[in-house]
């Protein structure tokens, strides 16, 4: 596995600039990077070619059914120009949501919220879009990696849901991007859908959950998520060792991508990159995970 990062926490806390994150992922001793929205297109094609850090992932997670016509227009446009552009430059994998239809929307529903919905009345509209999507991806020899976030335009949520759309979109192009966290806080088994699933794990996303039990008696599931944060890998609830170990055992050998949300790890530039380092620091020190030798790291 090649250790990464994705390039959103840097970019939020204002550092724009694609080479300046090259350089320093590269003195830091990361393999790879998954570069966000953010991150202009016209930077790429310099960063591959240098090919001082390679891009794993470009991602691009929204909600490509929104009932405002202009903005899910907008949505798929991106959408279909990061294909095009992965295909060009070689890279392999695209990260995105599935798009969830506005009219599966409960009275509540707040935009983003799947908890609220009822995601597989979505799934024709969703099957409908990615049918091109998955057209254009095969003819670029790119790989489309749902990522199972909730959070976010999104049906892509459960191993039930997940064996419904590839039914539906029958083809090797099409995948997960997988994130243990987001299951975790669901409740769903972060371990056993890899056995499943295993062929289909374009991507992982290392992020864990932190669950807070005695909040949780409290509030319930429903109320609010004051029972759980998302928190570094190694901080929260999910057995790294286990998980590494079952991506191992399918035979997963591409990107294990840092997306750093932690709170306590946040709020500024300085934080967010110590935060980053120090889950790179844990995730090498798993038994069976395989990175590149490790060389002397910078200050931050």
């Amino acid at each position: 596995m090649k250790l990464g990062f994705l390039t959103n926490s840097l970019v939020h806390h204002g550092m724009n600039d694609i080479e300046d994150i090259v350089d320093w992922s590269v003195n830091h001793a990361f393999q790879a990077l998954e570069v966000g929205p953010n991150v202009p297109f016209h930077s790429l094609e310099k960063v591959v070619s240098e090919r001082k850090i390679e891009i794993a992932a470009l991602t691009y997670c929204r909600n490509f059914l929104s009932e405002d016509e202009e903005l899910a227009a907008l949505h798929k446009n991106e959408l279909f120009n990061r294909v095009r552009m992965a295909g060009e430059l070689g890279i392999p994998v695209v990260v995105t949501s599935t798009g969830i239809s506005e009219s599966a929307k409960g009275d509540h529903y707040d935009g983003y919220d799947a908890i609220r919905s009822k995601p597989e009345y979505s799934l024709e509209k969703v099957v409908s879009l990615f049918h091109d999507v998955i057209k254009l991806a095969e003819e670029k020899n790119v790989k489309i990696a749902f990522e199972n976030c909730p959070l976010m335009g999104n049906i892509a949520i459960s191993p039930d849901l997940w064996r419904k759309l590839f039914e539906r979109l029958d083809s090797p192009n099409i995948g997960l991007a997988y994130d243990p966290s987001h299951l975790l806080w669901q409740f769903i088994d972060p371990y056993l859908p890899i056995k499943e699933f295993g062929h289909k794990i374009f991507h992982v996303h290392a992020k864990d959950t932190e669950i807070n039990h005695e909040q949780l008696k409290r509030a319930g599931v429903l109320s609010d998520f004051s029972w759980w944060r998302y928190r570094l890998p190694g901080l929260g609830d999910l057995n790294w060792t286990k998980f590494i170990s079952e991506l191992t055992e399918v035979g997963y050998t591409g990107a294990m991508s840092v997306e750093h949300e932690d709170p306590v790890w946040g709020g500024d530039l300085s934080k967010t990159k110590q935060g980053i380092v120090i889950s790179k620091q844990y995730l090498e020190k798993i038994p069976g995970f395989s990175a590149e030798p490790q060389v002397k790291i910078r200050e931050i």
